[in-house]
C-alpha cells in the first residue's frame, strides 16, 4: 500500500522561503530547486524508509533524503500509512528542530 506523502505548514514554508531567495538572482533556478525538492519526495509514497536516519535524533522514523545543498527531513508514521516532510533544511542553518 502506498504511503501519503504530506508537508508539514513548516515544510511549505520553508520550501516558499528557498525559492524566493534563489528567485532574487534567478527566477528559473528557483523554480527548478522548488520542483526538484518536491520530485525528491515522490518516491517516498513506495519507498518510506528510503533516506537516512537523522542524525541529530535517537529515532528510526525520522530520516531524511539529501539533495545538496538541502536535507529533507521527514517523518515515518507507519499507523498512517503517512509521510510527513517535516523541514526543507539548507546545510548552512543552525540546529534542527521538529
Amino acid at each position: 500500500m502506498d504511503y501519503a506523502v504530506i508537508l508539514s505548514p513548516k515544510a511549505i514554508g520553508d520550501l516558499e522561503a528557498i525559492v524566493r531567495y534563489i528567485s532574487l538572482t534567478n527566477p528559473n533556478a528557483a523554480r527548478k530547486v522548488g520542483q526538484s525538492l518536491l520530485e525528491k519526495t515522490k518516491d517516498l509514497s513506495q519507498f518510506p524508509f528510503k533516506g537516512q536516519k537523522v542524525p541529530e535524533f535517537d529515532d528510526p522514523d525520522i530520516r531524511q533524503l539529501i539533495l545538496k545543498p538541502y536535507r529533507i527531513v521527514y517523518r515515518v508514521e507507519e499507523d498512517k500509512k503517512q509521510i510527513s516532510i517535516a523541514h526543507f533544511w539548507h546545510s548552512s542553518q543552525e540546529d534542527l528542530e521538529l
